[in-house]
């Protein structure tokens, strides 16, 4: 059975693409999230801040968009991207305490 997990489009504030995602990212519904990234053309932001559990599926997705994906997640999420050496092939954006990036 699939775990939770929503991926809404939106805007970040410079007007790009961004993708939320919320719920939990793993085996069962990775392909959500590599179907929502594969959806929008070019440069994506991908809103992470929500996540509350990421695998090494999850990562798989992230990895394989690389290339072309910026991120936004909070500290506990951060410490796994930077863990897995996602950090150093993306830009990853702390999450704002303010509210959410969209408009």
């Amino acid at each position: 059975m699939p775990t939770q997990l929503t991926v809404t489009h939106g805007t970040d504030s410079d007007g790009g693409v961004l993708l939320t995602a919320a719920g939990e990212i793993d085996m069962s519904n990775s392909g959500t999230l590599a179907a929502a990234i594969d959806g929008v053309p070019g440069p994506v932001v991908v809103d992470l801040t929500e996540v509350e559990y990421l695998d090494s599926a999850g990562l798989n997705v992230l990895f394989a968009h690389a290339d072309r994906i910026e991120l936004i997640a909070g500290p506990l999420l951060e410490r796994v991207l930077t863990v897995s050496g996602l950090t150093r092939l993306v830009t990853v954006r702390p999450a704002r305490p303010d509210g959410p990036v969209t408009s």
